[in-house]
């Protein structure tokens, strides 16, 4: 039988959910409102870093020194041309007519004139990027963040949005290639090529944040909440 690795972020994403039940009483009366489950997701932060250490970062690093920076800006073009398609739809689940045609043109113009979204012209012509996942579908329509949720080896999250990435791991254009093999070898780059781009970044992060797990979270938190509310959140917090 076939490992068919596409298969195991949609586990892992349950998996994840499931604890939750068992993680509650983790908690502690002193929990953050929005991160009640600290404690489970300090482990998992461990837990993902020993990951991203031990095989993700070595992978990575060569990745970039091996790989000539015009062959990995063309890997990055193709698999956001992918992105565009499944925005497309998610903006017009919101209603949101401009920035659906904005992510059908690029999409369509990089596909059939960026030799499969390898070159992207769409940028060149102005076509500005309007990424949208499924999480945010569920919150631009009222669905709250709920708690805080590191998932294992996923990383940052929340209740809502992992339960989107059930979703949206169906509307990823990837998971639809018939050959699981090719499908396989296409996720193993795209998450090598995606830890290159922040290899600097995550050097960064490690000189200067004195707790990292604290400033990854709200870093991730309001960030995405601003994306949400297209860079324009309410004051009122209960409104995410």
């Amino acid at each position: 039988m076939r490992f068919d690795f596409f298969s195991f972020p949609v586990r892992s994403v349950m998996a994840g959910l499931l604890v939750l039940g068992l993680v509650g009483c983790a908690s502690g009366p002193g929990a953050k409102a929005r991160d009640p489950l600290e404690p489970w997701n300090r482990g998992v932060t461990e837990f993902n870093d020993a990951v991203d250490g031990n095989v993700l970062i070595p992978v990575a690093t060569a990745y970039r020194d091996v790989t000539p920076a015009p062959v990995r800006q063309g890997i990055n073009n193709f698999f956001a041309n992918l992105e565009d398609a499944w925005s497309f739809v998610n903006n017009l689940l919101q209603f949101k007519g401009h920035a659906a045609t904005e992510s059908f043109m690029r999409f369509s113009v990089n596909t059939f004139f960026g030799l499969g979204g390898v070159l992207d012209i769409a940028t060149e012509m102005r076509l500005e990027k309007q990424t949208k996942d499924f999480g945010h579908t569920l919150g631009y329509w009222g669905v709250g963040p709920g708690p805080y949720l590191v998932l294992p080896l996923l990383g940052p999250s929340t209740l809502r949005d992992a339960s989107a990435r059930v979703v949206s791991h169906q509307g990823d254009l990837v998971n639809h290639i018939e050959k699981v093999p090719v499908r396989n070898v296409a996720t193993v780059v795209r998450i090598i090529d995606t830890r290159a781009k922040f290899l600097k970044a995550s050097s960064v992060l490690d000189e200067i944040a004195l707790d990292k797990y604290t400033f990854t979270r709200d870093a991730f938190l309001q960030r995405r909440r601003s994306s949400i509310f297209d860079g324009n959140p309410p004051d009122d917090e209960e409104l995410e």
